[in-house]
């Protein structure tokens, strides 16, 4: 049996002493022949190479909830005096390598150098769009944030970042993360991996932040699935105000529907937790599947005039763009 370099602990009902998986969901393990089949279709939309971004500058600190869009899953969020980010990647690749890999399209939405002073950083899961190394090195260096993440990521970070804080959890635990700041780890139906050969080794999780200006829910990457999950959330842990929720990277769904859900989905999780309002993320920055750069966009603005739900209610999220919620 392979060893797992990341996470030794107990098997549970989604680790099995080696690999984590999603219990009673569909399989996102994917070989070569479905990639195979998947690539040489050819049906990847064309994008553009760049997209014009006006990044804003953050006010240093913010008294109530305001949140401002970096790019993918890379968000700031203000909550009372203390600031996060989420999935932070400020490099031109989400890639192992420096000239191979998805190349941003939409540069950060804020400048890395007038970011305010940032308390602490979420981390979702280990793949390369998502926990970003060499950001975190400069985070590290600026901030000395405190960093959360479910098991294992804490191995990827301190590999490159050896002087991080870290705190780890499992699906459910919630950790306090000072200034009356709090995260609940949510399941997640997704998967991870750093190389072929650690596919599943590192937990992947969302985070339900509890702050005296309101709950926000970071899903992270997920699929639908049976849906079990997302009411779970809204029955342990309450409806959140804002919900953070992916509506790109979905496309052809018999290859991604397993792991990433689609503009349809994502307001059935909108609905299924209860929220008072989401902001759409993980669409537009990195070009990972075939859908065309906007057609989240418009997916999302079909869904909910269909179900009749305002879409001042589940935005779109645009790079630069600030958002700020009472």
């Amino acid at each position: 049996m392979a060893r797992n370099p990341y996470y030794d602990g107990p098997p549970s009902d989604h680790f099995d002493g080696t690999r984590f998986f999603n219990p009673g969901q569909a399989s996102t393990d994917r070989g070569l022949r479905a990639m195979l089949r998947w690539k040489l279709a050819g049906g990847a939309a064309k994008w553009p190479k760049s997209v014009p971004v006006t990044p804003a500058k953050p006010e240093a600190r913010v008294d109530g909830l305001c949140v401002t869009m970096v790019g993918h899953a890379s968000l700031l969020i203000q909550a009372a005096g203390v600031n996060i980010l989420t999935d932070p990647v400020w490099s031109e690749r989400a890639s192992p390598f420096r000239r191979v890999g998805p190349k941003r399209v939409t540069a950060p939405g804020i400048a890395f150098e007038d970011l305010p002073p940032i308390d602490i950083v979420l981390l979702s899961h280990a793949h390369y769009d998502h926990l970003d190394i060499d950001t975190l090195r400069r985070l590290h260096a600026a901030h000395d944030p405190l960093m959360a993440m479910p098991f294992g990521n804490d191995a990827v970070v301190r590999a490159g970042v050896p002087a991080a804080r870290c705190v780890t959890g499992d699906w459910w635990d919630r950790l306090d993360l000072g200034g009356g700041i709090a995260t609940t780890l949510t399941p997640a139906n997704h998967w991870s991996n750093r190389w072929p050969s650690d596919t599943r080794m590192t937990l992947w999780s969302g985070h339900y932040l509890s702050t005296p200006a309101g709950t926000i829910w970071f899903v992270g990457d997920t699929g639908y699935g049976d849906g079990r999950i997302f009411s779970e959330v809204r029955e342990r842990l309450g409806a959140p105000d804002l919900a953070l929720i992916p509506i790109g990277a979905y496309a052809p769904r018999w290859f991604m529907a397993a792991q990433h859900v689609d503009p349809a989905e994502a307001v059935r999780i909108f609905a299924d937790v209860g929220a008072g309002h989401a902001l759409g993320i993980h669409w537009g920055t990195f070009q990972l599947t075939d859908e065309a750069r906007e057609a989240p966009v418009a997916e999302l603005a079909t869904v909910l005039d269909a179900a009749r739900i305002a879409p001042d209610h589940f935005v779109a999220a645009e790079a630069g763009s600030v958002y700020r919620f009472g």
